[in-house]
């Protein structure tokens, strides 16, 4: 759920002033709930750069419709019936998101395949201003396996339960925004129930750093940064789970188990040199992770690396090659000698905010 922003009565005299042609006042009364509906576009959609696209558009509609505003209060329900809808036909056009481990030998060809994105947690820096119970739900709704598992529901499907159970509306509210009938939204919410139920794994991740805590997690970080520029597979490897699982995308191939990601570490990416930057993605632990080019005497982006924790090990590793660097707060370059920032972990807060 997410209340307590947006939801005063909208100022009489900026929306008075907005309707006469002040885009000023329209910058102030939706800048406030501009980063919550990108929050919201990119759980339905899975995509960075689509959710600014659905934006964009739901903000670019509502100036140019704010005549159909029925001034009851709140812009929220309004900017949000009409991101939504901008989601849906996105979804429509472009199909799903998929990550290397969730396609199917039947699934569609690499070259046919689109990504999932990891979000910068830079973005939610709204959610500070939430009760900690409210923004405990909004971290775990954008947690790279939960967005995941979204993807395999309807698109009706995915607005359903993230209007209700994330945002916090009734099944009447719902049903009002997406113009359907409370019986289709509870059925929507019953079979989106299920099939994540099926996908999620037994803790957010939220939970599993809260269990260990800021200081052993940032333990666990600092050996992972240190046995990769170190090039050290049996310090890696170590720190796996036996199941731990490898994913480049957009490659399509992934590693399974601590022998199949250790012949891959040592087949191709030990083979460089290494520099890593923690960061913050999708509410985990991440890593901007450089490669020594010899051409520029620098080390250049190569991945954008999110682990997923279980207990005290990293059960999985998906490194997104072609993730945008300066969107995490992570330089484009890093000299050959010098460390960076490393022990600290970039994004709104720390590690366990």
């Amino acid at each position: 759920m997410e209340p307590g922003r947006g939801d005063e009565p909208a100022s009489a005299d900026l929306l008075a002033a907005a309707r006469a042609g002040d885009g000023a006042a329209f910058g102030r009364l939706v800048g406030p709930l501009r980063d919550e509906l990108h929050a919201h576009c990119y759980r339905m959609l899975g995509s960075v750069h689509d959710a600014d696209d659905a934006v964009q558009d739901t903000l670019d509609r509502a100036w140019r419709h704010l005549d159909r505003f029925e001034d009851r209060g709140s812009l929220r329900p309004w900017l949000y019936r009409i991101a939504t809808n901008r989601a849906l036909t996105l979804i429509e056009r472009r199909g799903r998101r998929e990550l290397p481990t969730d396609l199917s030998p039947r699934g569609a060809p690499a070259a046919e395949a689109a990504w999932l994105e990891p979000y910068p947690d830079r973005r939610l820096g709204w959610t500070a201003e939430l009760a900690p119970e409210a923004r405990a739900v909004v971290r775990e709704s954008v947690e790279l396996a939960f967005v995941a598992a979204l993807q395999h529901l309807s698109a009706r499907q995915r607005a359903a339960l993230l209007l209700c159970e994330v945002l916090g509306h009734s099944a009447r509210e719902t049903a009002d925004l997406l113009d359907t009938t409370v019986a289709a939204v509870n059925s929507a919410l019953q079979r989106a129930r299920r099939a994540l139920a099926e996908r999620l794994p037994d803790s957010s991740q939220l939970r599993t750093l809260r269990a260990l805590g800021d200081a052993a997690v940032r333990d666990l970080a600092r050996r992972y940064a240190a046995a990769w520029e170190a090039g050290d597979v049996d310090a890696i490897v170590a720190l796996l789970t036996e199941d731990a699982r490898y994913s480049m995308p957009p490659l399509r191939a992934w590693y399974e188990g601590r022998g199949g990601v250790r012949g891959f570490l040592l087949d191709g990416p030990l083979r460089e040199r290494w520099r890593f930057l923690p960061t913050r993605a999708n509410g985990q632990v991440a890593f901007g992770t450089y490669r020594w080019e010899e051409r520029r005497a620098r080390y250049v982006p190569a991945g954008l690396d999110l682990l997923v924790l279980r207990g005290d090990r990293i059960a999985e590793v998906v490194s997104f090659l072609d993730a945008d660097f300066p969107a995490h707060g992570l330089p484009l370059e890093l000299p050959a000698t010098g460390r960076g920032d490393s022990d600290d972990f970039r994004g709104s807060g720390g590690l366990l905010s």
